[in-house]
């Protein structure tokens, strides 16, 4: 699902009034009734509250009056207050004030804080706000008499349902510009914008509805501008079909696992589990000498190979003749190798010549940390990297903190200069593609951010690559899985108790789940 900025959402209204033929007039009263009915599915005692709208001078005021409106018609008890000049507001919006005024629904003007002490009481004795003061349009902080509405209305503690954005929210970026409208439940108008699905904006709106008032799919989809989407599970039921009754383990790709060191067997186990839980046909686990007989001995469900290794426990440079001959499917290097010299370069070289897809993670990106100059793409080579904001921090020569405050400039602008897949892990993770285009990921929760979940995300990556051969397809399905498993561990476990191995428990579930099947549990002999 699309996300449109400010600008995009007004050439899509554009195209929609001026080439579909649909009137904007027709466009706000969609929206309008929209809105009521994802507040009337919201709040069931709707018909026994007392609502207050308010409403800016613009179309986001006129959508807030088709709710008044509506919400009238339906019985219940509604008050309308304009923050601002009642003769300013012009076009639809004007047409849609004046009906409220033949129904003789009286709105009040606060044009000035003196106003708003008088009538904030009247709010303040509501039972459920309706925000309509500000949408896509801002630019610039809220100030003067808004302000003051704003934080009074915050404070109040009464459920406040927002149209399209909190007021005070910019709809072109996710930082707060300034001071914005807490919300319970946001309903975003035709697409969802930037703001409401990444922090620190995305905490103040709410629970999320997106509404359809009528702009065709096809002209959300042909906006110019920057692609960034939201990962939905529609698209993704089409690569979690049932087998064909014949299907066999070569069906299902071969991946290698290079991981591990002395100490660090548990990276290995989890991304070679990731791996089969994701479907792999066969999963092998390249390891040091010394650490394969422990890996082996966690799971007999892969196979391992010994490679040769430092004085420290880690994989050799000479190891990358061992690997390149194994020949499987898909290569994903990183998890638990160490940071020698050695390693290092046998990494660089697996980049070099490797001739099969591959992911690089954790150790197998710090190796690049001197020189990320080095860690490129080359022309039709297929290159994952799944860093967290640490990694990312490193390869590209800042902070961590500036990498979480920028996170898809970062992804979006390392994954086009270095020609390779960006997979920036955290809280909602965002997958860029070389070409430009951006995922975000919606599934997940904090009691995900513990030891080993990222080596179980390496392992589930490539094994849906190893079966679609599609490097955009595996990441988006393996990153959805992989938060989809961590809530349904949630719910089982809480976030406090919950370790990557309950991951890996549920990753089955969740393949399920995305597929709309449900696990069938055979009654006991």
């Amino acid at each position: 699902m699309r996300i449109l900025n400010a600008s995009q959402m007004r050439e899509a209204d554009r195209r929609t009034i001026e080439e579909i033929g649909i009137p904007s007039l027709v466009l706000m009263e969609n929206a309008g009734r929209q809105v009521v009915a994802a507040i009337e599915a919201h709040f069931e005692d709707l018909a026994e509250r007392r609502v207050s709208v308010l409403a800016g001078r613009g179309n986001n005021g006129g959508d807030g009056f088709v709710v008044a409106r509506t919400l009238l018609n339906r019985g219940v008890d509604v008050a309308v207050f304009v923050v601002g000049s009642l003769d300013e507001i012009k076009g639809d919006a004007r047409v849609n004030l004046e009906v409220l005024g033949r129904l003789g629904l009286s709105v009040v003007e606060v044009a000035n804080e003196q106003q708003w002490e008088l009538h904030s009481s009247e709010v303040t004795a509501s039972d459920l706000i309706v925000d309509a003061m500000f949408g896509t349009g801002l630019r610039t902080p809220i100030a003067g008499t808004l302000e003051t509405v704003v934080a009074d209305i915050n404070e109040m503690g009464i459920p406040i349902v927002s149209i399209d954005l909190p007021s005070g929210i910019s709809a072109d970026t996710h930082q707060l510009i300034g001071d914005c409208v807490q919300a319970s439940l946001t309903v975003t108008l035709a697409a969802p914008k930037l703001p409401l699905v990444l922090p620190p904006a995305a905490r103040r709106a709410g629970e999320l509805v997106i509404a359809d008032i009528g702009i065709p799919p096809e002209v959300l989809e042909e906006v110019d501008g920057a692609r960034i989407e939201i990962i939905t599970p529609e698209p993704l039921r089409e690569h979690v079909r049932p087998r064909a009754i014949d299907a066999h383990k070569g069906d299902f790709g071969h991946v290698l696992v290079v991981a591990g060191s002395r100490g660090k067997s548990g990276a290995a186990h989890l991304a070679a589990m990731g791996a089969l839980r994701s479907g792999a046909g066969l999963v092998t686990v390249a390891t040091p000498r010394s650490v394969q007989p422990i890996v082996a001995a966690l799971a007999p469900e892969y196979m391992s190979e010994a490679l040769d290794e430092t004085a420290a426990g880690q994989v050799d440079a000479s190891a990358i003749e061992q690997v390149l001959a194994m020949q499987r499917d898909i290569i994903a290097v990183g998890p638990g190798i160490g940071q020698g010299a050695a390693t290092r370069e046998f990494v660089w070289a697996l980049l070099e010549r490797a001739g099969v897809p591959l992911i690089i993670d954790a150790d197998g990106l710090n190796a690049f940390d001197e020189d990320p100059g080095r860690l490129v793409g080359r022309e039709g080579q297929t290159v994952i990297i799944t860093p967290h904001p640490g990694e990312m921090a490193r390869l590209i020569g800042s902070s961590t903190s500036d990498v979480q405050a920028n996170r898809l400039e970062c992804a979006v602008n390392f994954a086009t200069t270095h020609r390779l897949y960006v997979v920036l892990k955290g809280s909602r993770t965002i997958i860029a593609t070389p070409e430009g285009t951006a995922y975000i990921n919606l599934t997940g929760n904090p009691g995900m951010a513990t030891g080993g979940t990222g080596d179980v995300l390496t392992g589930a990556i490539g094994g849906w690559l190893a079966q679609l051969m599609d490097a955009e397809a595996a990441c988006q399905v393996g990153v959805y899985l992989h938060g989809l498993a961590g809530d349904l561990a949630e719910a089982d476990v809480g976030e406090v108790a919950m370790t990557a191995v309950d991951l890996l428990d549920h990753l089955g579930d969740a393949a399920l789940e995305l597929s709309a099947r449900k696990r069938v549990v055979k009654p006991q002999a």
